[in-house]
């Protein structure tokens, strides 16, 4: 059996420490309740994580604001939902007291569903759009996260993963694609105002050395005039605003950065690699060691997207199975100062155990995430989302769902 050993060293984040180096994605499940807050399945979901005992479990993009929202059951961070989540908290700690559970905080502007909320813009991006938002808008935003984070503070969570990623506001304003001429957009200084405020808001009000703040940052999104692009309607890759956005993270207060890229309501496959194309695994291995070389030593760098890597059993081309797995890939990169630690995001809806069937000599046990993006297809469709592929109750929801949508096909033709 391979050593594993790189895997199990603890580090410091901030002041606090993680027992191993991996750390649970922050994968939206859409379970719920009508009001934001967990439910029962929330917290059996949640609980298997902390048995796992990853040293890192990041709370699925909790909003913090319910009017403009991603998923119709998508959990809340408001005043309203403090108390259910200080029980959330406590039940979980009482399962693993050692993981550090900090929650990724977001508003889903432009990606907010109309169906039940309010689409709001910084600059109508095309298929999507909404309501244009003003400075008002974003100043009131603004207090909305310095007072999730106080929730969160307050709930007894570890910390915050304030989300710069994957399309969602806080991409949507540091974009070059943001040319606005406003106090949030235009210039470099303007489209970072909004990420920055609320990280010295933070550091001011919460003023707690043990609470850890840090954001998952897509590196370069794929697309014209996205984050990590040349300008406004440029395609092409230019990583300088992005490891300035980083750098300018750390100065204010954050103690890890998540490294992703990608949104994916457009670039999809960049954000989480595709099964029959998975070479872009090695954008986002290029993208940990761009972020790793520019942080302090004692910044902690966290490498996304391993998923697709699973046992070996990939498309990737010129190397030996025992080269294609995401253990070996994972070791190599933290022991070459590639990342620090590595996340697991669809790996953890097929198996979120990983760190605790290494530690007691269960590898052969660990369920492989296959890439089949079943999850995805859930997600999407806006129902409870789990392991089509290893979780039998929702491999029968998403069967039960395409049946009836085979027979919504069958009257209409």
């Amino acid at each position: 059996m391979a050593n594993y050993d790189t895997l199990f060293q603890p580090i410091k984040i901030g002041n606090r420490t993680a027992r191993n180096r991996f750390a649970i994605n922050a994968m939206e499940c859409c379970d719920s309740d009508p009001e934001g807050n967990p439910t029962d399945k929330t917290l059996r979901r949640y609980s298997r994580l902390f048995e796992g005992g990853a040293g890192v479990i990041d709370l699925e993009a909790i909003t913090v604001s319910y009017d403009s929202r991603g998923r119709e059951m998508q959990l809340s961070v408001m005043p309203r939902n403090q108390k259910p989540l200080e029980k959330f908290v406590a039940e979980l700690k009482k399962v693993n007291s050692e993981p550090l559970f900090i929650w990724q905080l977001t508003h889903s502007g432009e990606l907010s569903h109309p169906d039940f909320s309010r689409r709001v813009c910084v600059k109508p991006l095309a298929g999507f759009g909404g309501d244009i938002i003003d400075e008002e808008y974003i100043d009131a935003t603004i207090e909305q996260f310095v007072t999730a984070a106080h929730i969160a503070h307050d709930s007894g969570a570890d910390g915050i993963d304030f989300k710069n990623c994957h399309g969602y506001l806080g991409s949507q304003l540091v974009r070059p694609y943001n040319d606005r001429k406003w106090k949030y957009g235009g210039s470099w200084e303007n489209r970072t105002r909004f990420t920055y405020t609320v990280y010295e808001r933070i550091a001011k009000e919460i003023n707690d050395p043990n609470f850890i703040v840090g954001s998952k940052v897509s590196i370069w999104e794929g697309f014209p005039g996205g984050q990590g692009s040349a300008g406004p309607d440029s395609p092409v890759m230019d990583l300088t605003e992005s490891l300035a956005l980083v750098k300018g993270m750390e100065e204010r207060g954050a103690q890890y950065i998540l490294v992703s890229a990608g949104s994916p309501s457009i670039t999809l496959a960049l954000s989480q690699p595709d099964k029959a194309i998975p070479d872009d695994i090695y954008l986002h291995f290029t993208f940990q060691k761009a972020v790793r070389d520019v942080l302090k030593p004692e910044t902690v760098v966290i490498g996304s997207a391993y998923s697709v890597l699973g046992d070996g059993h990939n498309q990737l081309q010129a190397l030996d199975d025992e080269h294609k797995t995401l253990l070996y890939w994972a070791e190599k990169n933290i022991r070459d100062g590639v990342t620090d630690m590595v996340a697991l995001g669809r790996q953890s809806l097929s198996d979120g155990q990983i760190p605790l069937k290494l530690s007691t000599g269960r590898e052969k046990e660990i369920t492989w995430c296959i890439a089949c993006d079943d999850c995805i297809e859930l997600l999407i469709r806006q129902r409870n989302v789990g392991c089509a592929t290893h979780d039998r109750e929702y491999r029968e929801a998403l069967k039960e769902i395409r049946r009836e949508e085979g027979k919504l096909r069958s009257k209409r033709t």
